[in-house]
């Protein structure tokens, strides 16, 4: 898999786990506040729609994730 790729499937996987920690007939449920965490995920990727600014994919890059030439991360 790519970094483009493992920015996708980490994006989806967190705002379906902070879904289910901040809903309350989840079996799971926390606290409302964990719904926080969705709109942070949110707010990120919409700003690195703009900036290409991406310190997820910065990251998987320095682990040796390989690139598929789009410009997260860079």
């Amino acid at each position: 898999m790519t970094i483009e790729r493992y920015i996708r499937v980490l994006a989806g996987f967190f705002v379906m786990l902070s879904l289910a920690l901040g809903i309350e007939g989840s079996p799971i449920f926390v606290s409302k506040w964990a719904l926080a965490f969705t709109a942070f995920v949110g707010l990120n990727l919409f700003q690195s729609g703009f900036t290409n600014f991406c310190a997820p994919g910065i990251l998987l890059r320095k682990l040796g994730v390989p690139d598929n030439g789009a410009s997260c991360g860079r």
